[in-house]
């Protein structure tokens, strides 16, 4: 350069720079008029080495800089075979430690990328990193400056990106080494796949400026066409998605905007696949229908062909909404040979993104990044299910938890999604091989998997019962209903369609299987979360997957779930144990009796070990259980482990909460019927069967024999009633008792009163109970009762010779009856069970007597009457002899009187519990 040009270069003041380098550019001119290029090259590395890189010269470097961009602007289309010696200074210069020289580089770089155009994309990587590190510049007119340069380069790369082919960087210029690692590399300058690494490296920043200029380069890149930065997602989708995390919100808009866009275009290529695939599919079948047509041979899969065909015409409808003027067109040519469609050879790595996805679900704790995270989850079950398979244990994990989220829309967002993978794993093919399924004459298993579209409406029941409102704590008539409408075998609905049918790209031997022992696991595991709604979708899945298990895999009693199941009982949600004991009838309705045996014992160990579990769930847990499995089966099972327990105290509790059950519950009306019908051998057994453990409850045992109509029997047993200790427990019981006899379950016995003749030891039993009880409500409401039917007893009482041979009814003439069958019931073989068992609860410190109180004290009587109650030994004078029917004196009792009267005073007081005062304290009662 001339001398005059060289000190103007390096002077302080812009403007004679500036004038230097205009003369610079006429000097280049003229060389390039006479093809100088020695002198130009000359002048160029001499900008280069003495200006621009002399790194403590500023106004040196400013020179050159201002210098190399007019030596571009003279080149004009020449500037190519200079831009490798002209940008690496002007690229070096963007961090210098100067604001002037930082502004002065970019400026330069400006100029020389709007003379080269294309041609700078060779080094768009090299441009791209300096301009991310300035667009965080803490100077003003730097960030402005680089605001203008990314600008151009923008236009530059939206016009030329993804067909411009560099002048001298041609492939034919390559070595054949790179072209044996790299065949398939494309010409153009720009190269998605040098600039993703690129991407990648720089995507982790945190500045929100920079993060701004990340997300509008994707986005550009995204939006041009040919480039299909799609298949690129997974590499930097992870760094996106911590920009929804970020305080600016202009960051997280723009973030989320370019998430959408991503998700929106990943949804048209798998439809556009899926259309060209039933597309050819559908072509396939209607070339093979016609030529089994013109050869007149019918073909057994024409059918489906062409019913698949009108699917697949459905499809690319929807296709072509979303696909716009691209799946408009023809797939064919007129020729017959398939035509290219945009999009159709994009490759996406779907299981990549969803291993991003269900990270950011588990480890991120931001609000905006599980929201959109679940809607992608959720987008996939239409674009790829089969690839979510892989992922169901650990999408569990993260999804259940999700659906008791703090924010509704991410509950709501979790439910979509839970709702979503039942539905789609209900739509798998059964995988119960054939050869383990019995013979095609047996009938199915009870839990086998119903259809496809039962399966899916029998999710969408299973998942709704976790939104129903809790059952009501009075008897769970609710939560009973609930359980039996959700076992019941559900209707089909063909007026939703399953949101996946996606799983028809994979052939069926390439499907990945679903992970069973690890799905359980994880539910499992969510039986410990803190939020009622968790752990009902955690036992709603299980009882679905239970269903749809193939024969080998379904939860067994003996198996590791089992006590995670048998401990939820003790949960604090009664819709939780609800689904549990649903879960628990599924795994034993089926199983034989020993391990039937172990669930009970089982439950009897749980309600010993949890008494406060009995108290308050035990009537649930009970009822609930005879809705889902055989209750003859539930009782006999649990009688005869009872009959074997050793703690006397828990087996009379647990005896006393069965049998309120069996008088009370709706669900045992058939039980109840069974025993009332002693004739049969059935109702004999299942009464001996439940009569032997019921002697751990003397009250118990009594109104059991009441509900078979076995009234001698229950008269034996209160003769042995008065041998013993008479505890506060025990004439609680009894006032329980005659409260159930108001009751319409009773409403046969309380009829049969009217038949003295037929039933007489009826009246012996409800007027010893009427002895034992102290003058309290339940006394005067069975002496009332009493005394409303007492002239009718005394006045038409005859003797039993009178009774006809045909009455069926009668108990006293059921033993000869009986007896003539071959009996089984042995009824004194019973009382001597029922004496021993209760003198054996006598023994024991841990009975009922030492758990509710001091035992009560009898009245005095004779002495050769002790041991006896005074009622009792009324009773027994007013009768004759054995076998003989004699009147019985009611005068006493059944007549009302003055004396038997209650005072008002005591009609007051007949509201309370018993009147221990008269009884128990030895205070009077007020008259």
């Amino acid at each position: 350069m001339d001398t005059t040009i060289h000190k103007a270069l390096t002077d302080k003041l812009y403007d004679k720079r500036k004038a230097g380098a205009y003369e610079l550019e006429n000097v280049i001119r003229e060389h390039l008029a006479t093809s100088d290029y020695d002198r130009i090259d000359k002048i160029v590395h001499q900008l280069c080495g003495e200006y621009a890189y002399a790194v403590h010269q500023p106004h040196a470097r400013n020179g050159g800089l201002i210098g190399l961009a007019a030596a571009a602007i003279a080149l004009g289309p020449h500037v190519a075979r200079y831009l490798e010696e002209i940008v690496p200074p002007v690229l070096a210069c963007f961090t210098d430690q100067d604001a002037r020289v930082r502004y002065y580089a970019c400026e330069s770089m400006y100029n020389i990328s709007k003379v080269a155009k294309g041609e700078i994309l060779v080094y768009f990587n090299q441009v791209f990193d300096a301009l991310c590190k300035l667009a965080a510049d803490p100077e003003l007119s730097v960030k402005n400056g680089a605001e203008l340069l990314d600008r151009l380069i923008k236009d530059i790369v939206s016009e030329s990106a993804s067909s411009y082919v560099s002048i001298l960087h041609h492939p034919n210029d390559t070595n054949s080494k790179e072209e044996e690692t790299a065949p398939d590399e494309s010409p153009i300058a720009f190269s998605l796949a040098k600039f993703v690494p690129l991407l990648q490296d720089r995507i982790t920043v945190l500045n929100p400026y920079t993060r701004m200029f990340l997300v509008s380069w994707i986005t550009l890149l995204d939006s041009i066409p040919d480039l299909e930065l799609v298949s690129y997602l997974p590499s930097f989708l992870g760094g996106l998605f911590k920009f929804l995390s970020d305080s600016n919100q202009d960051v997280h808009t723009a973030t989320q905007v370019a998430l959408e866009r991503f998700l929106a275009e990943i949804r048209k290529i798998a439809r556009l696949k899926r259309g060209l695939a039933e597309s050819k599919r559908s072509q396939t079948g209607f070339g093979t229908k016609q030529v089994d047509s013109d050869s007149d041979e019918a073909s057994p899969d024409s059918t489906p062909a062409g019913s698949t065909h009108g699917r697949d015409e459905t499809d690319v409808e929807e296709i072509d909404e979303e696909a716009g003027s691209d799946s408009e067109e023809s797939h064919t040519s007129g020729d017959g040979e398939e035509e290219w469609v945009p999009g159709q050879d994009v490759q996406v790595d779907h299981s990549q993104i969803l291993e991003i996805m269900v990270t950011f679900l588990g480890g991120s704790s931001e609000q905006g990044i599980q929201l959109t995270a679940l809607r992608w989850i959720d987008s996939f079950f239409e674009i790829s299910p089969e690839d979510i398979l892989f992922f169901v244990p650990r999408l569990l994990t993260q999804v259940l938890p999700a659906m008791s989220n703090e924010v509704e829309q991410v509950r709501i967002a979790a439910g979509r999604v839970n709702e979503s993978l039942m539905n789609y794993i209900l739509t798998l093919p059964d995988s119960n091989p054939v050869q383990e399924q019995p013979s095609a004459s047996q009938s199915l298993p009870v839990f086998a998997a119903p259809p496809p579209n039962d399966r899916r409406e029998s999710a969408l029941s299973t998942f709704s019962a976790s939104r129903v409102p809790r059952p009501t704590a009075t008897g769970g008539r609710d939560s009973v209903a609930e359980l039996r409408g959700s076992d019941r075998a559900p209707s089909t609905d063909p007026g939703r369609a399953t949101p996946v049918e996606t799983h028809d790209f994979a052939p069926e031997s390439d499907r990945p299987d679903l992970d069973w022992e690890a799905t359980v696991n994880a539910l499992t595991l969510q039986f410990l979360n803190d939020h009622e709604a968790t752990r009902v979708a955690a036992l709603n899945w299980l009882i679905m997957l239970h269903r749809k298990a193939p024969t080998g895999r379904k939860l067994e009693i003996n198996d590791g779930t089992f006590p995670a199941l048998l401990k939820t009982l003790s949960d604090a949600s009664e819709a939780v144990v609800t689904r549990d004991l649903l879960l628990l009838s599924q795994m034993s309705r089926n199983t034989d009796d020993p391990k039937f045996s172990t669930f009970m014992v089982n439950l009897l160990n749980l309600f010993s070990t949890d008494r406060k579990l009995l108290e308050t769930r035990g009537n649930l847990i009970i009822r609930q259980l005879c809705v889902s499995l055989n209750p003859e089966r539930i009782f006999r099972t649990l009688a005869d482990c009872l009959e074997k327990e050793e703690d006397v105290e828990f087996a009379s509790i647990m005896v006393q909460n069965l049998n309120n059950n069996l008088i009370t519950a709706p669900e045992l009306s058939d039980l109840r019927k069974r025993l009332r019908n002693l004739d049969s051998r059935e109702g004999q057994a299942f009464f001996v069967a439940l009569f032997r453990s019921w002697c751990h409850n003397a009250v118990a045992t009594f109104s059991l024999c009441l509900l078979a109509q076995a009234y001698e029997q229950a008269y034996g047993l209160l003769q042995i009633f008065a041998e013993l200790d008479m505890t506060v427990n025990m004439l609680i019981q009894i006032d329980k008792l005659v409260q159930l006899l108001e009751s319409p379950v009773f409403t046969y016995l309380r009829l049969q009163l009217l038949e003295p003749e037929r039933y007489p030891h009826l009246y012996k039993c409800l007027y010893g109970l009427l002895m034992f009880l102290p003058q309290s409500a339940a006394f005067a409401a069975l002496k009332n009762r009493l005394n409303s039917v007492s002239a009718i007893g005394y006045l038409h009482i005859a003797p039993r010779t009178a009774t006809t041979p045909s009455s069926t009814s009668n108990f006293g003439d059921r033993p000869t009856r009986l007896k003539a069958r071959d009996d089984p019931v042995r009824w004194s073989d019973l009382l001597d069970k029922f004496r021993n068992t209760q003198e054996r609860a006598r023994r024991r410190p841990s009975s009922a007597q030492g758990m509710e109180g001091d035992t009560m004290p009898a009245p005095p009587v004779p002495e050769k009457e002790v041991g006896k109650n005074p009622g009792m030994l009324l009773l027994e004078r007013s009768s004759g002899p054995a076998g003989t029917q004699s009147q019985p004196n009611l005068t006493g009792l059944s007549r009302p009187g003055a004396a038997s009267r209650p005072q008002p005073q005591q009609k007051d007081r007949i509201r309370s519990s018993l009147g221990l005062g008269r009884f128990g304290s030895g205070r009077k009662a007020k008259k």
